[in-house]
């Protein structure tokens, strides 16, 4: 059952690996002629002189298989959801690009011709320039986006629920040329979204999804997500800049959508509310009416009393630890990632005043 299910991608990462290893572990672009390439008869020979490394690596991932159907499962009967991400791009040197390079914008060598990023927004003010390739839209359209229903369906047998990364590419994205230094060299270019959209729908009618609709969010951005009844998030963090209109502020949410104090790409609540200056310091204090509760549990008290069917809160708001503790700073590559929490820091009251908030605010399990 396994191999069936990862037929679409398992022998093109076990050999993508074993090659690459024989390789000394160097970018695809720079092996022989036929492994570079991908060609049938090349990889088939490669395939029989590494065999052996080849069914450990395909063991390995059917252990995790395993493994990961055991966890789910387990969470699964204890009413826990799985809430997975998929991310919008693959690496350049991964077996997605070196499998499909039709797939993707690069030239005769395999290097991309244009690559992903975003332009400036409140995550970064430089933009993005994250490099990945961008895709060969008209021919993923043209195969009737068989590698990308794949995914979704390879999401599906993962989690619960699945979020889009970087749900505005699928309206439009950012094209920055190959070599460009900067994000602000890209232009916004159609992709085929609602055609993509309307594929998954027709094949996986049930698959649980969720987009991820920061950044810069046009109208044409919302109206795709709308048209395809796909809950959006909230960011509490992002609610007061002094609009009224603002929809990031609570009494605006609707029951659609997901609430977050903030996500991995945000500094924690109480580093956030420590960087604010004294003027938003003072309308976060106005719009909650003066409270006794300091933060970040004032943030987290109104997630949790927003009208989105669902509230998030990362495990450092909880802890009410400081911006030392952020997942992950945007636009950067160093540092991101690597926090753990330590048993000391978590109090001993932490789970009777999380049930609390559970109860006050009807969101217990039924």
């Amino acid at each position: 059952r396994f191999l069936q299910e990862a037929d679409f991608w398992l022998e093109d990462y076990v050999r993508f690996q074993a090659f690459r290893d024989s390789q000394g572990r160097q970018p695809w672009t720079t092996w022989p002629p036929g492994l570079r390439e991908c060609e049938q008869t090349a990889c088939d020979q490669g395939a029989v002189e590494l065999a052996e490394q080849i069914s450990e690596l395909r063991f390995r991932q059917f252990v995790f298989h395993c493994q990961w159907g055991e966890l789910r499962h387990y969470a699964n009967k204890h009413g826990v959801l799985l809430f997975g991400d998929m991310p919008i791009y693959v690496h350049q040197d991964s077996a997605d690009v070196w499998a499909h390079q039709e797939l993707f914008d690069l030239d005769e060598h395999g290097d991309p011709v244009t690559v992903t990023g975003v332009p400036p927004d409140y995550f970064s003010s430089e933009g993005q320039l994250w490099g990945n390739p961008q895709y060969n839209w008209k021919l993923m359209h043209d195969t009737g986006f068989q590698w990308w229903l794949q995914r979704f369906a390879s999401a599906a047998h993962q989690f619960d629920i699945a979020r889009i990364d970087h749900f505005r590419a699928l309206e439009a994205y950012w094209e920055i040329p190959a070599g460009a230094t900067s994000a602000k060299e890209g232009r916004w270019v159609h992709a085929p979204g609602r055609e993509l959209l309307q594929a998954v729908r027709e094949q996986y009618p049930d698959l649980c999804l969720v987009a991820e609709n920061l950044g810069t969010i046009s109208a044409e951005v919302e109206a795709l997500r709308e048209d395809f009844a796909l809950p959006g998030m909230l960011i509490l963090q992002f609610a007061f800049d002094g609009n009224p209109e603002n929809p990031y502020l609570s009494h605006r949410h609707s029951q659609s959508d997901i609430v977050y104090t903030g996500t991995h790409d945000n500094d924690t609540t109480l580093g956030w509310f420590e960087s604010l200056t004294d003027d938003t310091r003072g309308r976060v204090y106005q719009y909650f009416n003066n409270p006794t509760e300091g933060m970040p549990w004032m943030l987290i008290g109104q997630a949790m009393a927003s009208p989105a069917n669902t509230a998030i809160v990362p495990w450092q708001d909880f802890l009410g630890l400081n911006g030392k503790h952020r997942m992950n700073t945007p636009g950067t590559t160093e540092g991101n990632w690597h926090w753990r929490f330590e048993w000391e820091q978590v109090p001993l009251d932490i789970a009777g005043r999380i049930h609390q908030l559970l109860c006050t605010y009807d969101r217990l399990p039924p």
